[in-house]
């Protein structure tokens, strides 16, 4: 058969950042029983799995040093700060969206109304959300997620891991990330070049934003793994209690 008779294959657009998450995801669960078992002398009630989650932020960390620091960095040297700007609310813009639907699903009016008009203002008078005109009016983000909405709702934010690829998580967060990655507007797209292009963009955007307060943690930190750890679950925390978190031993069982 002459193969330019042959019939077209229609392939499915590939979601590889949401498949990345998931196997991240999977990976932890499928070592979870495993790493139970192996006894840690000074265990952290908030991090069981230390050892394991101890290599987890290693590789991740070796992948950031090897590949994303340094592209993020030359993106910074090749980029002027309007353009990084502009990218950066775009991206904000469609998590507006996000926010809005948590912030709704949490019963909490005025971030919701303030969420939805940002979106609407940035929209339109904003060219699409590359200028943050929302921020000028004083109209206040308030960023949230899924897992967030499932602290608020009363669900106990678990053990602490670390995901291959994505970082810093609670047990209560990762278990978000299906649904998260649904609330992620860009994979909605249908074609792939674009979608992926934006994700890679956004990526290496907020990298670029991160590059001083590295910097910063590396000099400060003797260790880099606790205080990462110790940082994440502190602001999760105070984002959970809106800034007034409980004692501990009062927080929702697992």
């Amino acid at each position: 058969m002459n193969p330019t008779l042959a019939r077209p294959v229609h392939r499915r657009p590939r979601t590889w950042p949401v498949r990345v998450a998931a196997w991240g995801v999977l990976a932890v669960v499928t070592l979870l029983q495993a790493c139970a078992s192996v006894p840690n002398p000074n265990p952290d009630p908030r991090d069981p799995l230390e050892s394991f989650n101890r290599g987890v932020f290693g590789f991740n960390d070796a992948l950031d040093r090897a590949v994303v620091q340094p592209v993020a960095s030359g993106y910074q040297k090749v980029t002027p700060q309007w353009f990084r700007t502009g990218v950066g609310n775009f991206f904000h813009n469609l998590e507006d969206v996000w926010s809005a639907v948590n912030n709704a699903l949490q019963l909490r009016g005025q971030d919701t109304g303030d969420s939805i008009g940002r979106v609407m203002i940035n929209t339109t008078i904003g060219v699409g959300g590359l200028v943050d005109v929302a921020s000028d009016l004083n109209i206040e983000r308030h960023p949230a997620n899924f897992g967030l909405t499932l602290g608020r709702w009363g669900v106990g934010a678990g053990p602490y891991i670390v995901v291959p690829f994505l970082g810093s998580y609670t047990l209560r967060d990762a278990a978000a990330l299906p649904v998260e990655s649904q609330g992620y507007l860009v994979n909605h797209l249908s074609d792939e070049p674009t979608r992926n292009g934006l994700i890679v963009l956004d990526v290496v955007n907020t990298r670029a934003q991160y590059l001083k307060a590295g910097q910063v943690v590396e000099e400060a930190a003797l260790d880099k793994y606790s205080f990462m750890r110790d940082a994440y679950l502190q602001r999760r925390r105070n984002q959970v209690y809106d800034g007034n978190p409980p004692d501990e031993d009062t927080e929702p069982a697992p």
